[in-house]
């Protein structure tokens, strides 16, 4: 594994000094981003997919089973899935087809097979739904690789142990470039895989720690996807968590502008997190991310995925609150493949 993230993965990612960000804000408050857009295949996700998949191989299994929102984690598996010679079936809701097109080439180009699910909203839960009862037919020959820390045990300890490596690098890395520990730490939380790696790193620091769930257009149910800021203990997709719920308990309808950060649920760890109160989870609407994705691409050159968009907006806000001291944000993501859809949606600012 550790030969896999040195040479094929290109680990470890670098930090980044967001300096001209920084001042523009005036607080004298730095922001330093963890470079997870920089990793191969442009996210987070390939640190858990490569585990998976040599665990696929190591077990003797013929193909990887996954699910995917933005993409990003099904681009992930199937260049784990060619690179350990597996087959590989992709789930994608039909409406995240349409958002994330160039992600779609690309898992086709690396050869997985990308099924459409066109139940209820045509989104995540429904694509993992699909994809459990995939697994559920094929276990034999097939692993199912959860695309975050979801699902029943052993999937969210294992995809937050291959993904410890986001926060262990961090916090060598930040302490070599500054002499000290970040003030705060801040990630994107959907099902909570970016956030649980670089979390991992710092809960036995005295850090501040924040979590950024999607408020969407607003705090009707429906227009968010905040599962742990508006959400009550519930069970699905094999865990109990918290989790947003219609009239009957059954899983809320979900909206976020980020198809990664569109789940009725979140990670259990992250609800034990919440309910300790060591992370303080928060939220910004998609006006607050779509900002923050042009001003990082314009004062940075670096353009970010929408969903750790969410992240950094955040980031700017809590620079803006503090007097002094440091933030450290986990840019999960590279922007890429949400490039059609911000022009077509909201222009170019």
């Amino acid at each position: 594994m550790r030969r896999i993230r040195k040479e094929f993965q290109g680990r470890p990612t670098p930090i980044s000094h967001l300096e001209r960000l920084s001042d523009k804000i005036g607080t004298g408050v730095q922001i330093y981003v963890k470079r997870e857009d920089l990793n191969h295949t442009g996210a987070h996700k390939l640190n858990h997919c490569m585990g998976e998949a040599l665990l696929a191989k190591y077990m003797g299994k013929k193909k990887v089973i996954a699910e995917t929102g933005a993409g990003q984690h099904g681009v992930a598996l199937a260049t784990a899935a060619a690179y350990f010679g597996l087959e590989c079936d992709i789930y994608m809701g039909a409406v995240d087809i349409k958002k994330q097109a160039p992600n779609v080439a690309r898992m086709k180009i690396l050869g997985a097979n990308v099924i459409e699910v066109t139940d209820g909203l045509q989104t995540l839960k429904e694509a993992v739904d699909a994809a459990f009862k995939a697994y559920a037919a094929e276990y034999n020959d097939a692993i199912y690789c959860i695309g975050s820390v979801l699902g029943p045990h052993p999937f969210p300890m294992m995809v937050r142990d291959f993904q410890s490596v986001v926060g262990i690098e961090a916090r060598e890395q930040f302490i070599e470039m500054t002499g000290e520990l970040p003030d705060a730490i801040v990630a994107c939380v959907g099902g909570g895989s970016n956030a649980i790696g670089l979390f991992s790193g710092f809960l036995n620091d005295p850090v501040d720690i924040y979590g950024v769930e999607p408020l969407g257009r607003g705090t009707a149910l429906g227009d968010h996807a905040a599962s742990l800021k508006y959400g009550t203990e519930g069970i699905m997709h094999g865990f109990n968590s918290i989790m947003l719920k219609d009239e009957n308990g059954e899983p809320a309808p979900v909206y976020s502008v980020a198809s990664g950060l569109d789940y009725p649920s979140s990670g259990p760890e992250h609800a034990f997190l919440h309910d300790l109160g060591r992370v303080k989870y928060d939220v910004v609407d998609d006006n607050e991310t779509i900002d923050a994705f042009f001003e990082l691409s314009r004062m940075e050159g670096i353009i970010p995925a929408i969903e750790s968009s969410h992240a950094v907006a955040y980031a700017m806000k809590l620079a803006k609150s503090m007097k002094k001291g440091s933030i450290l944000v986990n840019l999960s993501g590279r922007g890429d493949k949400d490039m059609d859809y911000i022009i077509e949606k909201y222009g170019i600012r």
